[in-house]
């Protein structure tokens, strides 16, 4: 953790809790007031568009109230990217507001601090900017800046301020220096990067080390029409101020050592550049340049090859298998007619276990709770991905994917409670409250640990990404309010309107004894196997989402990103029914479990593969960030678990319940 955190995490704190933000309300125009009512308006049409399609003519009272209900929900969704982005239009001279917002060290995505914990220039009372969700979320706290800038009007070396830095202010800004920190400014949403100041290392013998300090910056804006397009920041004309160590200077632009500590002089140029890019589709130029520098050249070419790769996996499993059960069927369908009691006991003997096929399994809630919160996960991966491809996510509204997660999540709760509760009362389970409180804190409960760990390790190093205790208190009402009692009400209606479980076969009293099983059976060996081909399918794109998260990219494939979830599904359904089918032809009918665990065994396979890419494709470093990884690495790898499972055993139970109507049995 840097020095010069320590004792500024107070001034922080307090400048966060001011709630004014003159400037944003003298900022909003009767123009701007319209954008904001048409972003309302167009969220409530798309919501009542697609409610609009499910609702028949001839409604009932109560059914109206349901649609009315779902036309709430839908439109939170819908109007959720609108409102927190509308388009800003100025005129000649009018003041275009510069935000600054946080520093970090250059390889540590993740690990963030207010931009004015550092010693710069800072107006006198710090206002920040009202933030949505997701941007409290991702780390954001952006405050006012003392730069002012004004539409389309250049500006020449004005002074943002002088300082007077003492030595142990000096001293903070070269270790900043030296682990490249970098700033984020936003102008108009549109995020500017920098370096905080140069490093030189050069030479063996002698040793060279050169550390200075940017004192001047040159904004260029590009317009069009009324409207901002891009900005970014440059260097290239001015000298860095050389700091030496312990407080000193060693002489350069904009610095006077002083017998009292370092005068410094921070200046900044603007100029305005016309652009032909529509304001609609300036997230464009943001894509074109990269502050970082960009890794996904070969996206195309590898995801088409791991396609086909797993087409060409999925085609031979399935004609295999299909070759196999039509001998299996053909040969006990003769046995049956024949009146043949002797069945064969090698490999496929799995009819002589139908009375055993169906009995049910041990640990029935936390199954149905796995099933449940699968469920869930699935919905909402495939909502956050069609509302990507719907264009509801761009560059330039931060914090978006955030928000929308959040809201899923708490919305699809009765997702999680209808499926679990449901099928545990198909199977028999009397304990369903108990089901259903189960259902809501499997992982919500390991979340809040993972996120109480984390969250105390950056409040302690004092980085932007702690939480507020508002945003606590918002999150944890978000669940409390919306998100458990909707798991309770899916529960309640799966309950009442879960049908009886649709066995072919009788289950005996009696469990017949299993067979000792060869060591390639095991549930070790088919976890392994049922990890390793869904993993394989997702490897390349896997890396390609780690350098989005982990990273500073900017994902933009959604379209693929879709195909390959639905491979991965069909994988993880197509490896489970092979491994289902191997287990039942040993007579092992312990399936249940089984066909959770080996696909969902995915999840280890993607923990694995987070430790390399943290120790072999990244710079990352550091407790702050390595706790942030690691700690919701962890969660990521349970949520592909919980996905992958839940596919996996619905096609697992499809498939006996296939094979064994297809026999002919008394």
């Amino acid at each position: 953790m840097p020095a010069f955190f320590t004792g500024s995490r107070d001034k922080y704190v307090i400048g966060y809790r001011d709630k004014g933000n003159p400037v944003e309300r003298q900022d909003v125009t009767e123009e701007t007031e319209d954008k904001h009512s048409w972003a309302w308006n167009l969220g409530i049409q798309r919501a009542h568009r697609i409610v609009g399609l499910m609702m028949s003519e001839g409604e009932q009272p109560t059914q109206q109230r349901d649609c009315r209900m779902m036309v709430f929900c839908v439109w939170l969704l819908c109007l959720l990217p609108q409102i927190t982005w509308a388009k800003v239009n100025y005129k000649p001279g009018d003041p275009v507001t510069l935000f600054v917002n946080k520093v970090g060290p250059y390889h540590n995505p993740q690990e963030t601090y207010h931009y004015y914990t550092l010693p710069v220039c800072r107006p006198k009372e710090v206002h920040h900017k009202s933030l949505s969700l997701g941007e409290v979320l991702d780390g954001d706290r952006m405050a006012e800046s003392l730069y002012e800038i004004k539409f389309q009007e250049n500006a020449e070396k004005k002074t943002l301020c002088q300082l007077t830095l003492a030595e142990k202010e000096v001293d903070q800004l070269r270790e900043a220096i030296e682990e490249l920190y970098y700033f984020e400014f936003v102008l108009d949403d549109v995020p500017i990067w920098g370096f905080v100041g140069y490093m030189e290392e050069s030479g063996f013998l002698p040793h060279s080390h050169k550390v200075g300090l940017w004192t001047h910056l040159d904004f260029n804006i590009e317009y069009n029409g009324d409207s901002v397009i891009f900005a970014n920041v440059s260097v290239k004309d001015s000298k860095p101020v050389p700091l030496e160590e312990g407080g000193g200077v060693a002489g350069g632009h904009g610095a006077v050592g002083t017998g009292g500590g370092l005068a410094l002089t921070f200046t900044y140029s603007v100029h305005w550049f016309k652009s032909s890019l529509t304001h609609a589709r300036r997230a464009e130029r943001l894509r074109d340049y990269s502050f970082f520098p960009k890794t996904l050249e070969i996206h195309w070419l590898s995801i088409i090859n791991s396609l086909v790769l797993v087409v060409l996996l999925l085609g031979f499993v399935i004609i295999i298998l299909m070759r196999v059960l039509k001998n299996d069927f053909a040969r006990y369908n003769v046995e049956e007619e024949g009146g043949c009691d002797d069945l064969d006991q090698g490999d496929n003997g799995w009819k002589i276990i139908h009375t055993d096929v169906f009995r049910f399994p041990p640990y029935k809630s936390l199954l149905c709770a796995v099933l449940g919160v699968g469920a869930q996960f699935l919905t909402l991966a495939t909502g956050i991905i069609v509302m990507a491809l719907l264009g509801m996510f761009n560059v330039h509204r931060h914090g978006a994917i955030n928000s929308a997660a959040i809201v899923l999540y708490a919305l699809t709760s009765c997702v999680s409670g209808y499926c679990s509760c449901g099928f545990y009362t198909q199977i028999h389970g009397q304990r369903w409250v108990w089901n259903i409180i189960l259902t809501s804190s499997l992982f919500s409960a390991p979340l809040f640990l993972t996120w109480s760990v984390v969250n105390s390790v950056h409040w302690w190093s004092g980085s932007t990404q702690a939480l507020p205790a508002s945003t606590v208190l918002l999150l944890l009402g978000a669940w409390v309010l919306v998100g458990f009692p909707l798991t309770v009400i899916g529960g309640i209606v799966g309950k009442n309107r879960a049908g009886n479980f649709q066995a072919p076969c009788r289950t005996r009293n009696i469990a017949r004894q299993i067979p000792t099983q060869p060591w390639y059976k095991h549930s070790a060996v088919h976890m392994a196997i049922g990890g390793f081909l869904p993993f394989s399918a997702i490897s390349v794109e896997l890396y390609y989402i780690f350098a989005t998260v982990w990273g500073r990219e900017h994902y933009t494939l959604y379209g693929i990103l879709l195909c390959v979830f639905a491979i991965l599904l069909s994988v993880g359904a197509c490896i489970s029914v092979a491994l289902t089918y191997f287990l039942l032809s040993g007579e092992d009918y312990r399936w249940w479990w089984r066909s959770v665990l080996s696909t969902g065994s995915t999840g280890l396979f993607i923990f694995v593969y987070s430790v390399f890419y943290y120790r072999n494709r990244s710079n990352m470093s550091g407790l702050v960030q390595s706790a942030e990884f690691f700690g919701y690495s962890l969660l990521t790898a349970l949520v592909f678990s919980l996905m992958l499972g839940t596919v996996s055993f619905w096609a697992s139970l499809a498939f006996i319940r296939y094979i064994y109507r297809s026999l002919k049995m008394d």
